[in-house]
C-alpha cells in the first residue's frame, strides 16, 4: 500500500531561538518541513538556521517581506513585498520560492492578480495563542491529518509549545503510516499542478476560492 504523505509547514521565521528548534525535531525523526519566511526576519544569524534547513532537505518560501495584511495594500506594494522577499531567499538558497502564504491568509482580488505565484493554507492549530497547550496543538493536528494534507503551525520566536507538540506530532503521524514532504514533493508525488489564478490550497485535493 502506497504511503499517505503530509507536508509540515512553518510560518513567520526564520530565528536563532525557535526556528533551529524545530529543525532539531525535524532531524531527530528524519522529517521535512517547508518554511515560508517573512523577510524581514532575514539576518546574517538568522539566515543559518534557512542554510540547515535547506542541508535536511527542507523547503524555503515567502511569507512577504512585513507580514502585514495586504489586503490593505496597492499592487506595486505587494509586488515590492513579493520580490525582495523571494530575492532574499534566493540569496541564501539559490532558489526562487514557488510557493506563497498570505500573512494571516488574507486574500483580495488585488494580490491574486499580482502574486503569481500558488497561495498555501494549511490546517492549522491556533498555535500563535499562548493558551493552546503543545498537547492541544498536537491533538488538534492529528485529528485534522488526512492524505495530501498541507498542516500549518508557526516557528515564531519562543514558541515552544509549538516544539513539544511537534514530538508527539510526527511520531503519532508516522505510526499512522504518514511519510514526511515538502510543499513542491507533495504536488509532485500527487500529479497534481496548484492553480496560481483563484484558488488557496489546503491540500492536494482541497482549494477554495481565494477572495470573497
Amino acid at each position: 500500500m502506497q504511503d499517505k504523505i503530509i507536508a509540515l509547514t512553518f510560518d513567520d521565521g526564520p530565528n536563532t531561538v525557535t526556528t533551529p528548534r524545530v529543525l532539531d525535531v525535524l532531524e531527530k525523526y528524519g522529517a521535512v518541513g517547508t518554511f515560508f519566511l517573512v523577510g524581514s526576519n532575514i539576518n546574517e544569524l538568522s539566515a543559518q538556521a534557512v542554510k540547515r534547513a535547506c542541508s535536511l532537505g527542507c523547503e524555503i518560501e515567502n511569507h512577504s517581506l512585513t507580514h502585514s495584511d495586504m489586503t490593505k495594500m496597492t499592487a506595486q506594494e505587494i509586488a515590492d513585498e513579493i520580490a525582495e522577499t523571494s530575492r532574499r531567499v534566493a540569496e541564501i538558497t539559490g532558489r526562487q520560492p514557488r510557493f506563497f502564504r498570505p500573512p494571516y491568509i488574507a486574500v483580495n482580488q488585488t494580490m491574486v492578480d499580482t502574486v503569481k505565484l500558488p497561495f498555501i493554507a494549511g490546517f492549522g492549530a491556533e498555535d500563535w495563542l499562548d493558551e493552546v497547550t503543545a498537547r492541544q496543538r498536537a491533538e488538534r493536528v492529528l485529528a485534522q491529518a488526512r492524505d495530501g494534507a498541507v498542516i500549518l503551525l508557526h516557528d515564531m520566536e519562543g514558541n515552544e509549545q509549538t516544539v513539544q507538540a511537534l514530538d508527539m506530532i510526527i511520531p503519532a503521524l508516522k505510526e499512522q503510516g504518514y511519510r514526511f514532504v515538502t510543499v513542491s514533493q507533495l504536488f509532485e508525488q500527487s500529479g497534481v499542478t496548484p492553480d496560481a489564478e483563484s484558488f488557496i490550497v489546503y491540500s492536494y485535493t482541497q482549494q477554495t476560492t481565494a477572495y470573497a
